[in-house]
């Protein structure tokens, strides 16, 4: 590829703002003076790379407003002021460092130095700022003019750029083409030049829980027989045990204390569904087979719990594996739907003990225990040690205790933890219900620089939702969630203003669980392969996909349940196309109410 030369790429750049966005190109700084730029360097100790000059010479930077030059996520270019400024408060943030930094080779201070002097930040970045952006290097050598990345939260790195003219050549060549710059597209809109992210993902991810069906579960493997006496030689016989505890004995048993809650008048099963268990895995499982389970490519991530009776009415659930549950508000409201929930957690050093009546928590009910950690002791020098191996919150671990056989003089519960270890008891995975979608706490706004305010204000109600339906359409085609039957008569119901059935456990909900736990298997998988020879089964482009489908069918959810301005932020927030503004227009120019529902 050919690179312009500074001048010729702003030339090209000009070209194109004043065809496509005046208003940028209105907020180009006149030419700098060539007397400022020696100024800047006598003050700095530096002599600019010839890139940087013929730019400033051409443009001392930008006017920092709305609508102004952007080099997509690196941030407008900066004029002399402010390099001179982010250069100096760069080398004060890292004067600390400079001494220690001293001895390094020039190679080694590209690499490993905060701040070297010969660096010059020129641009400001997301947040046009001095805390990241691209900066050149000026030290002479092989390497000045050489563009890098700052950030203040992961340091610098360097571009393949190896100079501004190279910069600049690769931006007029994306404004003219429409190509993506540092991740991002850049598009006219309004007279002004703005970027965005145009997205695809996979059409057919990898189903992870196709693949946990296709594995058995794992079986505890039953009890070895002891081994046979070794003869001695005098006759008589002993018998060595190395389970656990090695020559010395058996290593005692951790204290088991499960989260747990307790449902009255509601027998395991009821339980069991309410917590939205999945039939095909329901089995009885002593504690070990539950606990092996669900640590099993089989269980794909989900949570898996048991569940049993205690006497007076109540059932109970300990979850024995996955993410927690019984601390979601969700579930509680489910479980305690015209009756009473006790729940006993513990989280290292806090235990708690939570009472919801039909969906209500009942503050004087509760009871929470924050115990201090007790694994450190102080030597006599003053000197702090972890002791390793011990319970690093034993006052929790008491608590625990304490609080449970209160349960059974507060609420006639009679449960010992122990006591069900070996006990076959019905369990199953859970698919987990949805979270509780928040209601808006502020005004609606902007979205991707579309004033989304003031489109709610100008635009009538029915004339919006209509066009939000069919924007909501074509983000369930870009993730592939209208392939799923259910959700697909959810959009077209949606665009004809029919009620959507959203009943807790039907089908458009019950999808729904399942695309958000195919997202948790994925990732789960990935994060699991880190730490394994063999690569996941499954690919970040899968999890891309999934999460895309995820994300799409929340949509669907704020679209039914939410007032439309905070829906239309969510779904217009979620568009992979780069089009969708021109897609707006057009949904809202049209009288046919939802005139885009398969559009792909």
């Amino acid at each position: 590829m050919i690179t312009s030369t500074v001048e010729q790429s702003w030339g090209r750049i000009e070209s194109w703002l004043a065809r496509h966005a005046p208003a940028t190109q209105g907020l180009l700084r006149p030419p700098a003076l060539p007397a400022d730029i020696a100024a800047a360097e006598l003050r700095l100790g530096v002599t600019f790379p010839p890139d940087l000059r013929e730019s400033l010479l051409r443009h001392d930077g930008v006017e920092l407003q709305a609508g102004t030059l952007r080099l997509a996520f690196y941030g407008p270019p900066s004029g002399i002021g402010e390099i001179v400024r982010s250069t100096e408060f760069l080398r004060g943030v890292g004067a600390n460092a400079a001494e220690e930094e001293a001895g390094l080779a020039e190679e080694e201070r590209d690499e490993f130095a905060y701040w070297p002097r010969e660096r010059l930040l020129i641009t400001l970045g997301i947040g046009w700022q001095s805390s990241d952006g691209l900066f050149l290097v000026t030290r002479p050598g092989p390497h000045r003019g050489r563009v890098g990345r700052y950030f203040d939260e992961s340091g610098s790195t360097f571009t393949p750029w190896t100079g501004l003219r190279q910069v600049l050549s690769d931006l007029a060549t994306a404004l003219e083409n429409g190509l993506p710059f540092g991740g991002r597209i850049p598009l006219a809109y309004e007279g002004r030049l703005i970027w965005d992210d145009g997205l695809t993902v996979v059409a057919d991810p990898t189903s992870a829980l196709d693949i946990a069906a296709a594995t058995p579960e794992p079986q505890v493997p039953p009890a070895a027989d002891p081994a046979p006496p070794a003869p001695q030689p005098d006759g008589s016989y002993a018998v060595l045990s190395f389970a656990h505890g090695g020559l010395f004995g058996p290593e005692p048993e951790p204290i088991v204390q499960p989260d747990v809650v307790f449902v009255a008048n509601t027998d395991p099963g009821e339980l069991l569904d309410r917590l939205g268990s999945m039939p095909a895995t329901a089995a009885p499982r002593t504690r070990e087979q539950a606990r092996l389970s669900a640590d099993a490519p089989w269980a794909a991530h989900r949570p898996m719990v048991r569940a049993g009776s205690c006497g007076n009415g109540w059932s109970y659930a300990t979850q024995e594996g996955g993410d927690a549950q019984f601390g979601r508000p969700e579930v509680l409201g489910r479980l305690s739907l015209g009756t009473r929930v006790v729940r006993l957690t513990k989280r290292g050093p806090e235990v708690r003990v939570t009472v919801v009546e039909d969906g209500n928590e009942q503050q004087e009910a509760g009871h929470r225990v924050e115990s201090p950690r007790e694994d450190y002791v102080t030597a006599p020098d003053g000197q702090r040690w972890q002791r390793i191996g011990v319970d690093p919150w034993p006052g929790s671990t008491a608590a625990y205790t304490r609080l449970l056989a209160g349960l059974t003089v507060e609420h006639g519960i009679g449960w010992d933890p122990a006591d069900d270890a070996a006990a076959p008891l019905a369990s199953a995975l859970l698919l987990p219900v949805l979270d509780e979608i928040p209601q808006a706490r502020h005004p609606v706004t902007v979205v991707r620089e579309l004033d989304l305010g003031a489109l709610v204000e100008r635009t009538p109600p029915e004339r919006l939702r209509s066009a939000v339906a069919a924007q909501l359409a074509r983000l369930a085609s870009e993730t592939g969630i209208d392939g799923y039957p259910e959700i697909a008569l959810a959009l077209e119901q949606a665009g004809r203003g029919e009620p959507v059935d959203l009943t807790t456990d039907g089908p458009l909900d019950l999808r729904m669980r399942t695309v958000r736990a195919e997202t948790r298997a994925v990732r789960g998988l990935l994060n699991a392969a880190r730490h394994q020879q063999h690569p996941a089964p499954v690919t970040a482009a899968d999890l891309a996909a999934w999460h895309g489908r995820d994300t799409a069918a929340e949509a669907l959810r704020r679209f039914m349940l939410l007032p439309l301005p905070a829906a239309a932020e969510t779904v217009l927030s979620l568009r992979m196309s780069v089009r969708w503004r021109d897609e707006l227009a057009l949904d809202l120019a049209d009288e046919h109410p939802y005139p885009h529902a398969g559009a792909r």
